[in-house]
């Protein structure tokens, strides 16, 4: 089953044309992440593929149905949180506001607070979930908002620039994390760090105006001028990728 679904999708910002033409599919049970420069358009394709942003042209399938109507089956992370860190919320409080679309009452069920419990063992912060929000470290609180994401057993998880702002250390533990994830769901992240994410990820979709999606055969030393105009690593075209996206770059060996 294909979870995403771009056909010949355009978006502009006012009179700023920043997608065009873009044909993508992301399979179920994919690790897919979104890569490409500052202002490129990774967070806008996020969007759109949420349909928190509508497509001036073209069409954008969530889950096979219109992104509004299948977004409830999806976890999503944005980049940046507005929250006042004083605010007493506990690990658990902050948990259970993935589970607000299956309550049946004003009350968080037992099995709320199980489905909570399960996802912060997963995330590797159990023993945290009493504590305040606020008193986390910048990795542990990246971790609670994926379980937030997660409380709502999604069918693909969608996270943008979750490695944001932490620790080397933190950002190991995370990936690690996803990987063992990506067994049973559908991830989608944005990311610029290309390095990091093409040694864990299945595919790469770079992103700058118009969109390409590769296989993760990534060769050090080659460069992605056409993607980032500077020496960066280089993800290698091969079988897997589509006759269109073969088209639109030269391929490595």
């Amino acid at each position: 089953m294909t979870v995403i679904d771009f056909q010949n999708a355009a978006f502009s910002y006012g009179q700023e044309l920043l997608l065009e033409n873009v044909c993508v599919t992301v399979p179920r049970g994919d690790f897919a992440a979104v890569v490409g420069p500052n202002g490129g358009g990774k967070t806008t394709l996020l969007k759109l593929a949420l349909g928190l942003l509508k497509p001036d042209k073209g069409t954008v399938h969530l889950l096979g149905e219109s992104p509004e109507k299948s977004r409830i089956r999806a976890g999503y992370t944005p980049q940046y949180l507005q929250v006042d860190m004083k605010f007493p919320l506990s690990v658990m409080d902050v948990v259970l506001m993935g589970r607000l679309s299956k309550r049946t009452s004003w009350w968080y069920s037992k099995a709320d607070r199980e489905a909570a419990g399960e996802v912060l063992h997963t995330m590797q912060l159990y023993e945290k979930r009493n504590q305040p929000f606020g008193a986390l470290s910048g990795g542990q609180r990246q971790r609670v908002l994926i379980a937030r994401a997660l409380c709502n057993e999604p069918e693909i998880l969608c996270l943008d620039e979750p490695t944001n702002n932490i620790d080397p250390s933190s950002e190991s533990i995370l990936y690690g994390i996803l990987e063992r994830l990506n067994e049973k769901l559908t991830i989608l992240i944005v990311s610029h760090d290309v390095g990091v994410v093409s040694s864990i990820v299945k595919t790469v979709i770079c992103v700058n105006r118009s969109v390409v999606m590769h296989p993760t055969s990534a060769l050090s030393g080659v460069l992605l001028r056409e993607i980032y105009g500077s020496d960066l690593l280089f993800v290698r075209h091969d079988h897997h990728c589509s006759a269109e996206c073969r088209g639109n770059h030269e391929s490595y060996p």
